[in-house]
Order: structure tokens, then C-alpha cells, then sequence
């Protein structure tokens, strides 16, 4: 799947999904938000309601062509990442993406419910929520508690409190150039 896509279903974190749309979009990237759903309406888990830019079955899931800078990300939430796991479509466009050389990044306990569905997972790196590194860690994957981990493709965050971080990891990756410049918009300084 081309592009940089955020995937929402009902329930998906409101910080790890708009946070990190915030942050990519200042970095100059084109991100779009994708519901899952058959409309464009989209309610987080705290109640916000929210329109989509697309709808999943409308867009074109082919990965001719998909690269690193193709991104698909997955906010946490509940029951938002469980509904992310359990769409087929998105699985299977998922696994599409990553064979042909796609990112994925996914934040809290998507890692561990949506990544899950990749299969082998032997020796990636990552973070997420506590209590859904489980699934990961079985399928061969090194769990470390960072606010946001890139290991390869794929670049993994701990939670709703470190969603700026994961979307400046997924800067990092794409627009290395432009990360201090968005960290300086953000007055975000390291030490």
C-alpha cells in the first residue's frame, strides 16, 4: 500500500493517532487517515469524533511498488487495536505491504495485537503497552520498555504519553533532515 496511512477504527487512541498525524504533517510527510469502517466518521476512545480521509475498501491496497518511505501506522486504543486486528482486509494488506518492503509502525497495544498477525518476528526489536508484549516476545521479537523503538521496518511506541516520540522515530526514518527542525517547532530539545 503506497503512502503514509493511519489506520482507525472506533476506539482508537485519540493522542497516538491525531499526535502523530500532528507531527509527520509538520515534518512536511502526506499522511492520510483511514477508517476501517464502510464511512468516514471515526470515534476515539474518548468520545472525539472525527472524519477520515479515506475509507480502507475504497483505497487501492496493491504494493507494486511499495517502499520504506510507505508507511502504515496503527494507533492503540481500546477496542480500536482489537478492531484493527480483526479486520481481514487490513491484515492482509498489512502483510502485503511488509513482504514488499513497506514500514509498519504501531503504538501501545497494537504492537502486540495488530504486529502479532505478521508471524515470524524473530529478533525485531520493539516496545508497547505493558501486559501485550506477550504475543510478540513468542514469536521471537525482543521486548525493551523505550518511549519509541526502530528496528528495520518496523518502529514501535510505548503509549499514549510517548506519542510525539513515536512519530519523531518515524521522522527519523523517512525525513532524517527535517527531525531537528520539528523538534525545534515543538520545542523539543535533547540534552
Amino acid at each position: 500500500m503506497k503512502g503514509i496511512n493511519i489506520f482507525l477504527s472506533d476506539g482508537f487512541e485519540d493522542m497516538e493517532a491525531l499526535a502523530t498525524c500532528d507531527v509527520l504533517r509538520r515534518a512536511g510527510l502526506p499522511v492520510e487517515l483511514v477508517s476501517i469502517k464502510k464511512d468516514l466518521a471515526v470515534t476515539s476512545s474518548h468520545g472525539v469524533e472525527i472524519e477520515a480521509e479515506w475509507i480502507l475498501e475504497d483505497m487501492d491496497a496493491s504494493s507494486a511498488g511499495t517502499g520504506p518511505e510507505d508507511v502504515m501506522i496503527f494507533p492503540g486504543g481500546m477496542p480500536g487495536s482489537r478492531n484493527l486486528a480483526g479486520c481481514k482486509p487490513l491484515i492482509k494488506a498489512m502483510k502485503d505491504h511488509y513482504k514488499a518492503g513497506g514500514t509498519l509502525a504501531a503504538i501501545c497495544a497494537a504492537p502486540g495485537l495488530v504486529l502479532k498477525e505478521l508471524g515470524d518476528m524473530k529478533d525485531v526489536e520493539f516496545t508497547c503497552f505493558d501486559g501485550f508484549e506477550q504475543e510478540l516476545v513468542s514469536l521471537g521479537a525482543v521486548f525493551t520498555p523505550k518511549p519509541a523503538v526502530r528496528s528495520g521496518r518496523i518502529i514501535t511506541g510505548r503509549s499514549a504519553g510517548h506519542a510525539v516520540a513515536f512519530a519523531l522515530e518515524i521522522v527519523a526514518a523517512l525525513v532524517p533532515d527535517k527531525l531537528e527542525e520539528v523538534k525545534h517547532a515543538l520545542y523539543l530539545w535533547t540534552a
